[in-house]
């Protein structure tokens, strides 16, 4: 059971975690029990939208608590770890509070995993249910949650989003025969049972080191996170704010989900789709505040787009810097564009409504929480750096992890010896009028982010190795107009074998490796690249892949 007295969760210094209280980063309730709050003070008003229906507060208050009931009656019980795997919908959202709501702990992973970071996560939490939307993936995530329970030496309770196959339970038919009585006075009780520092939500690391690490997010610090950043963001019960990238994410939890419900707005749970019909349905839904990548630039070039941009009063950009001709272009139609910076690890900073525009164009603002501390550090041996030069950030604050789950060899070179978290980010920092405002640079870890995903290069070189006609592998992010980078392989081949891109693509897929970190271009060299002192190249590799260098120089 995840909880407050499990060895493996590190908990935070005392003083400081009492600090976090007095100051109000730190809430004494859990996430259910602020939720109720809002549900009562807005109980007529949209709380969540999608293409599969609307739900006011008091319908997704009732609702959520009879589901949660009818887990309680299959069995889940309080601290249950639970892989979620659920699209952007109505349901999908229903689903999640009500995990919440019965005392689960959402284990939030992404659609697009397969059996390669299913496996090891599943397993190391103890997850007791999987729940996966089936009307994703044409299939796939069914297969992969069947497989992945068969694969467990105790039972695992299959459950759905969207209609169940046989021998799984959709999570939104249950609780149906509940009074709403019995539903609510058995919700409160579980929640009167789970302490603050207990674990609401394990989020997953962008996986820089191989397999994703588990990263508890506390109920102490969770919804406060979200509070943090929409009031930085100026939001009202007037926000419907939309998020089309993974919603259960850790930023779409914090910008969308709880972003929108701590203000008592709508959050508005759209899938990813094709352009024309995503935009369409934005503005359908009256959206007027949102979250794009760099991929989602061409948007403004859709014929919907005037729809939506009447109503739309704010743009958070996230992944990259904005294209200078895009924060003209929202700026010009009067809508407010900002950045925002943040990991699943906890530290998030965004560029406040006030900010001038010349610093929301260039950086991605000031942290969220009065309480969070941060700093520049050299790279080697963490030491400060003077003003203005770039860095290393490390992170410390109400909402930032004292360690992950079950992985103290991991946190020794994940935090500075004063347990500071280092970020892998390099970042300058921008004073104007006394505040500090983050410019990102580039990043320390060697990591490819493909549309807003992050993964590890060298997680997908072991895999490449298993290939038979793959001597050596090393990948490298490539730049990538909308998606802000894709993967690209250099391989050695073993004797003349040399394999296709095809052929890679099928050996990840055999191996259930998540699409989203197949590579997206193959290059064959006669041999890798390497430095003075033997290690492999990747600084000649990623010029080699941004055409910024010969080939011949290899």
């Amino acid at each position: 059971m995840p909880d407050l007295l499990d060895p493996r969760i590190p908990i935070h210094d005392r003083e400081r975690a009492a600090r976090y209280l007095a100051s109000g980063s730190w809430s004494d309730r859990t996430t259910v029990q602020r939720l109720r709050e809002v549900c009562g003070l807005h109980a007529e008003r949209d709380a969540v939208a999608g293409p599969d229906g609307t739900f006011t507060y008091r319908e997704l208050d009732e609702r959520t608590d009879r589901m949660a009931a009818g887990l309680v009656a299959l069995g889940l019980p309080r601290g249950a770890p639970v892989v979620v795997q659920a699209g952007n919908s109505a349901e999908s959202v229903l689903a999640f509070y009500a995990l919440l709501k019965c005392g689960a702990v959402p284990v939030a992973a992404l659609p697009a995993h397969r059996a390669n970071e299913i496996g090891p996560i599943s397993s190391a939490v103890g997850a007791v249910a999987h729940l996966v939307d089936s009307a994703v993936s044409d299939g796939a995530l069914v297969r992969l949650a069947r497989d992945n329970a068969a694969d467990k030496p105790f039972p695992v309770r299959l459950l759905t989003v969207g209609p169940a196959p046989e021998g799984f339970t959709r999570v939104s038919e249950l609780g149906g025969d509940v009074s709403l009585e019995r539903a609510r006075a058995e919700v409160d009780a579980v929640q009167d049972r789970i302490h603050h520092e207990d674990v609401a939500v394990f989020q997953l690391s962008g996986g820089t080191t191989g397999t994703p690490k588990l990263i508890p997010r506390l109920h102490a610090e969770y919804w406060n996170n979200a509070v943090a950043n929409s009031r930085a963001l100026g939001r009202t019960p007037d926000s419907r704010i939309a998020h089309v990238l993974p919603l259960l994410h850790n930023a779409g939890v914090v910008n969308a989900l709880f972003g929108a419900h701590v203000v008592g707005g709508c959050v508005v749970a759209v899938p990813f789709g094709k352009a024309p019909e995503t935009v369409r349905m934005l503005a359908e839904h009256r959206v007027n505040d949102m979250m794009i990548g760099g991929f989602m630039a061409s948007w403004l070039d859709e014929d919907s787009w005037g729809d939506l941009a009447a109503g739309l009063k704010v743009i958070i950009f996230s992944g990259s810097k904005p294209p200078g001709a895009l924060f003209d272009a929202c700026t010009a139609q009067g809508i407010w564009m900002g950045q925002t910076w943040g990991m699943a690890e906890g530290p998030y900073t965004s560029t406040y409504r006030a900010a001038p525009p010349e610093i929301r164009s260039a950086t991605v603002g000031s942290p969220v929480h009065g309480d969070d501390e941060l700093a520049v550090v050299d790279p080697v041996t963490h030491e400060p750096l003077p003003a203005g030069e770039t860095g290393v950030l490390v992170y410390r604050g109400p909402s930032t992890l004292a360690g992950y789950f079950d992985a103290p060899a991991h946190d020794k070179a994940a935090f500075t010896a004063d347990g500071m978290l280092l970020t892998g980010d390099l970042v300058r920092l921008v004073e104007r009028d006394g505040v500090r405002h983050l410019s990102i640079e580039g990043r320390v870890k060697d990591v490819v982010s493909r549309g807003g995903e992050k993964f590890s290069t060298e997680e997908v070189e072991k895999l490449l190795l298993q290939h038979p006609s793959i001597r050596e592998a090393a990948v490298v992010a490539m730049p990538d107009e909308r998606l802000g980078e894709r993967a690209c392989a250099y391989v050695v081949a073993v004797g003349s074998t040399a394999p296709s891109l095809g052929d890679v693509r099928q050996h990840l897929e055999g191996l259930g490796v998540a699409k989203y970190k197949w590579p997206e271009r193959l290059e064959l060299l006669p041999a890798l690249p390497r430095t003075a002192t033997y290690k492999v190249d990747k600084v000649l590799l990623r010029a080699l892949a941004a055409g910024d260098a010969e080939v011949r120089d290899a």
